[in-house]
Parts: C-alpha cells; sequence; structure tokens
C-alpha cells in the first residue's frame, strides 16, 4: 500500500507510459515551469522525454551545485517548489552542497538524480554513488525507485514532503532502467500521507497562554524569521498588523528580512552576529519574547546561557524538533505563522487583560537610546578620489536602485558584504532578499539570481558579491550569457576574504593565514569574455556613474567595485559573547564584561 492514498497504479484509468515519461508528466501535474540540471547518460530518458515536449523549461547550468542554487533563488522568490535534475555519481554528489544548504534554510526543492540501473547498484558501476545514502542527512527526506509503477506516486509524494510543514529539499534517485521501462500513471492522487501530517492549526490553550504572557510584558519583543515568509505573503502582512496592533518593537533573522517592512518606526533591524545595537540589546533586555518562525541558531543566540536571561519565551514554529531544541521556552505554539498570527490578533482583541501602557512607553524610551547611538554609522570621505567603504557602495546602490522605482531581488554570497547587505538595504517585502544563511555557502548568489531571474523576467536582480565567493560558481556567467538573462553582478572588491581577515584581525593576532587573494582576475575582461558588460569603480567619484550604468544596461553585468581593504563589518558580536558584549566600531575595544551594558535587578538594561 503506497504511503499517499489513491495509488496511480491501482487507478482504473491509469496510463501505461515510460518512466521518463512518467516523470514529467507528474511535473507537469504539479504545475512546474522551470527545471534546472545538467544530462548525463543515467538520466538522458528523461532529457529525451524533455526534448519532445514544450510545456516544461530546460535551463542547462554550468555546475550541479549551481542548479540547485538557481532552484533555490527561484523557490524563495515564488513560493513555489525548486526542481533540479542531474545525472548519478558526480551528477548527484555535485548536488550535495545545494541540497545542504536548503535544508539548513527550510528551501523547498525537489531535486531528481540518475542511477545506474538497479541489477548494477552495488556493483561499482561507472558513475554509481549511494546516493541515498550520502544524501540522507542533506534532505529532508529521500527515495531511491524501484518499481515504474511506483514512480509517479513517490514523484507527487516528493512535493507534497518538500513543501509541507518546515519546507526542504528531497531527493528523488532514478535508476535507469526504471527510466526505459513502463509504469502506470494516472494523475495527481490525493494530498494526504499516512505518515506525515504537520500540524498547521495552533493549539488555542497555547495561543491564549501567549497573549496573557504579552499583555503582562513590560518590556515585549517580537523576534520573526524565515518560516514567516516561508509561510507565504498573508503571513508578513499578519506580522505588520499584529506588532502595529501591539505597539511592541519587533526585530529579524537574517532569513526574515523583509517579513517585517524596514522603513516603519517599530523595527528594529536585523538582530545577532552583526544585528542592530538596538536589536540586540533590546533581545538581552527584554522580559517577554515572542518568536516567530526562527530557531534561535547560534548566530543569533550568541553565548546561551547569557541569552535574553530574564525574559519568558514563546517559540511558533511549524517544526516541533525545533522547540527547545536550543533554547528552553516557557510557552510552545506548534502551527503554520500566518495560522498563528491570525490565531494571536483574534486572542489579542477578545482578551480583556490590559497591556501596561507606561511600561511599554518606558521601553521605548530606553531603545531609542539605543537607536540613538547609530550603531550603523560609517566614516565615508567625499572628494572625489577618495577609496569606496563597502558600506558607502551598498547605500548608493540601494539609492540609486530605488529612483528606478523597479520591482527588485537580491541575492548575496557569503561574507562582509552579504552582512553590510543586511544592514544597509532596507527591504520593505518578503520574498526579496535571497542569501545563505544557515550553511553559509560561498558561491550561492550568482546561481540563486539567476533562478530568481528566470522566475521574474521583468525584474531587477542583483547579486551582491565579494570577489572571492563570486569565483565559486563565475561559470554560471556563461548561463546568464545563454538564456539573455540580465542579471548584476555587484562585487565589493577587497582583495580578501572579507570575514575570514577580520576574524583573523581581531580573534588572531593579525595573523592574515591564507586569506589574501594574490591572483585575482581582471573582472572587467572577465565580464567580456561571458559576453557580458564589465564596469570598475575605483574611487568615490567614479561609484554613481557605474552604478547607473550598470542599471541601465539590459544585459549581464559584472561591476567591479574596489573599496577599502581595511574596512571590517560592525556591529559585531564576537563568537561565543552574548548580545550585551557588542564591538560598535573600530575605535571599540573588546569587550570585556563590566564595561558594556548590564541589566539592573528590575531587569532594565543599562546603556
Amino acid at each position: 500500500m503506497s504511503a499517499i492514498q489513491a495509488s496511480a497504479a491501482e487507478a482504473p484509468t491509469a496510463e501505461l507510459l515510460p518512466g521518463a515519461e512518467i516523470v514529467l508528466r507528474a511535473l507537469k501535474d504539479q504545475g512546474v515551469e522551470v527545471i534546472f540540471g545538467y544530462p548525463g547518460g543515467a538520466v538522458l530518458p528523461i532529457y529525451d522525454a524533455l526534448f519532445q515536449q514544450n510545456a516544461i523549461r530546460h535551463i542547462l547550468v554550468r555546475h550541479e551545485q549551481a542548479a540547485v542554487h538557481a532552484a533555490e533563488g527561484y523557490a524563495r522568490s515564488t513560493g513555489k517548489v525548486g526542481v533540479v535534475l542531474v545525472t548519478s555519481g558526480p551528477g548527484a554528489t555535485n548536488a550535495v552542497t545545494g541540497l545542504v544548504d536548503a535544508l539548513m534554510d527550510s528551501i523547498p526543492v525537489v531535486c531528481l538524480t540518475g542511477q545506474v540501473p538497479t541489477h548494477l547498484i552495488g556493483n561499482d558501476a561507472f558513475q554509481e554513488a549511494d546516493t541515498t545514502g550520502i544524501t540522507r542527512p542533506a534532505t529532508k527526506h529521500n527515495y531511491l525507485v524501484k518499481d515504474s509503477n511506483q514512480l509517479g506516486r513517490i514523484i507527487h509524494e516528493a512535493f507534497y514532503v518538500a513543501r509541507s510543514g518546515r519546507p526542504g529539499p528531497v531527493v528523488v534517485d532514478l535508476p535507469k532502467d526504471i527510466l526505459i521501462g513502463k509504469g502506470r500513471y494516472s494523475g495527481v492522487p490525493q494530498a494526504t500521507h499516512r505518515s506525515y501530517r504537520p500540524v498547521t492549526e495552533p493549539d488555542p490553550a497555547a495561543i491564549r497562554t501567549a497573549v496573557a504572557m504579552l499583555k503582562a510584558a513590560k518590556r515585549p519583543i517580537v523576534y520573526a524569521g524565515g518560516g514567516v515568509i516561508n509561510s507565504g505573503p498573508e503571513a508578513s502582512r499578519l506580522l505588520t498588523e499584529f506588532v502595529h496592533l501591539t505597539g511592541f518593537p519587533c526585530t529579524n533573522t537574517l532569513m526574515g528580512l523583509g517579513a517585517f517592512p524596514a522603513s516603519d518606526p517599530q523595527f528594529l533591524g536585523m538582530l545577532g552576529m552583526h544585528g542592530t545595537y538596538e536589536a540586540n540589546l533590546a533581545m538581552h533586555g527584554c522580559d517577554v519574547m515572542l518568536n516567530i518562525g526562527a530557531r534561535f541558531d547560534d548566530r543569533v543566540t550568541g553565548r546561551l546561557r547569557d541569552f535574553s536571561p530574564n525574559s519568558r519565551k514563546i517559540h511558533a514554529d511549524i517544526d516541533p524538533s525545533s522547540i527547545n531544541k536550543n533554547v528552553r521556552v516557557d510557552c510552545a505554539i506548534i502551527g503554520d505563522a500566518a495560522k498563528v498570527l491570525r490565531a494571536l490578533i483574534a486572542e489579542w482583541k477578545a482578551s480583556e487583560a490590559k497591556l501596561d501602557t507606561g511600561a511599554l512607553a518606558a521601553w521605548w524610551r530606553q531603545i531609542d537610546a539605543w537607536r540613538a547611538r547609530d550603531c550603523l554609522r560609517y566614516r565615508q570621505a567625499t572628494d572625489e578620489g577618495a577609496i569606496i567603504k563597502p558600506q558607502y557602495a551598498i547605500q548608493r546602490l540601494y539609492e540609486l536602485v530605488r529612483e528606478t522605482g523597479r520591482d527588485t531581488f537580491i541575492t548575496t554570497e557569503v561574507g562582509q558584504h552579504q552582512m553590510w547587505a543586511a544592514q544597509y538595504w532596507k527591504f520593505e517585502r518578503p520574498n526579496r532578499w535571497m542569501t545563505s544563511g544557515g550553511l553559509g555557502t560561498m558561491g550561492y548568489g550568482l546561481p540563486a539570481a539567476m533562478g530568481v531571474q528566470i522566475a521574474h523576467p521583468d525584474a531587477l536582480v542583483i547579486d551582491i558579491a565579494g570577489e572571492a565567493s563570486i569565483l565559486m560558481n563565475i561559470q554560471e556567467m556563461s548561463t546568464l550569457a545563454q538564456y539573455r538573462l540580465p542579471v548584476k553582478v555587484f562585487i565589493l572588491n577587497n582583495e580578501y576574504m572579507g570575514m575570514v581577515r577580520q576574524w583573523q584581525e581581531l580573534l588572531h593576532g593579525g595573523r592574515y593565514s591564507e586569506s589574501y587573494s594574490a591572483a585575482l582576475p581582471d573582472f572587467v575582461k572577465l565580464a567580456e569574455s561571458f559576453h557580458a558588460v564589465g564596469l570598475r569603480a575605483t574611487k568615490v567619484g567614479e561609484l554613481d556613474g557605474v552604478i547607473r550604468e550598470m542599471l541601465a544596461v539590459d544585459r549581464p553585468v559584472i561591476a567591479d567595485i574596489c573599496v577599502d581593504q581595511k574596512e571590517n563589518c560592525f556591529p559585531m558580536i564576537p563568537s561565543g559573547a552574548a548580545h550585551n558584549e557588542m564591538i560598535l566600531g573600530p575605535d571599540d575595544e573588546a569587550p570585556k564584561g563590566a564595561a558594556q551594558p548590564g541589566v539592573t535587578e528590575e531587569g532594565m538594561v543599562l546603556v
């Protein structure tokens, strides 16, 4: 008996089709419009079937890791499931980094991998790998198909698992004889699963408890993560409604940026290792915390024993395994973020308990005092020949993009540029920010931007990159050229692996071991070799002109922005430190506990 009810093999109207055609029929029935892939011997039956149809578009990437990142960008920007097709052996193993990235960041992806014929499995055949074994810890679930009659059901089940509950990647391993042999297919089965049925509706008792805790709070904070965005645009709208209803401050994780409008006066900015002073100290000093759709990861919590030490914690998440995994909470709510927020709003309005508005006003006065520190300030010389600060480069990019009025999507690679983009780009809407959060995958941004541009052909898509990270998947410039995708690559070039250099400076005595890039390419000529436009700015007076030209060109562009090599990303909570042990800038010394903001016996945080 199949896991999903109404097995295609049992249906009276089932068609007898080759396995490769069953795969494509199932993808079409799931509404799939595009596949990111790279062919090889084991999946040639699928590629032959692709050649004979026009319903599904195939994007030929230049590396299988990039295929998964492109599918992630597509999925993250649309809310749909991204689809990947790779061959057996190295095709599958090259995809693993992307699969782990999707797993860590809860991105729905279905990855179809080729496999040697079933009778050769275990014989060390050419391009054989134990794909299901290798990807078991890299995916939400995986399958090895051994019966062509079960192929359609498994494809549909893979989509159900990928998108339901906490989203994630699913691998379907396809032996070549299964793709060649015939099986029965009868369409989409019922979307119910015998063993995997995530809870989406919150427990009313937990909602009542949470609202009672929040209304009794004197120093509350709302902390929202990527789960709000994964829930869909309605969740972000409801989050904004709830925060306005309560009058509470709100902060977002790196993955949650855009879930709450950055321009809203109740927004404190991003929290965590490179979050704002006001967000981190509000988290440290709050007395009640509402976490919606975030997993208390270490880049947010810092030193666990000192994380928000005087607060009662409410955690709402669709994944029960995330509750109490890192931080013990006082109230757990299992459910979809949009449904949780809708229930919280209804209960808040129905509850007769009164909020201590005087205490909340005092809390806001304290937060405004922290805001006055202006933790994201930097020093930029204004003469035309001055060296460009990376913060200024992103600030001007943001301001000039806003002038265009275009719908804009931002992807990043990983490093200092990623944190500066998170700090200085103001995201007003969800699904406009694609970055590698949990795994921190260098090389993510360019293929992710490719996937976003495929999904949104008329939008402006910019990959904010570092010169080291962009080289990880630079071959995808060829894909941009083939499909005429006008992605803009905006490189902050400091000739170092910037975040590595920063940690070496602050934590390892300035011993810059292997962090300097001694043989970089000429990015302008590199762009031109990939049929793209290459631009460069080396001083402040050139920056705006380069940005404007980049935005005006309807072609792929690499803009090489040469920035201050010695600039570090602040604020910064050193690894293993607490939220109230931040380094605010280059003039700050390393935290010394007593010299940092502290908490009084009453729980109020002192500046």
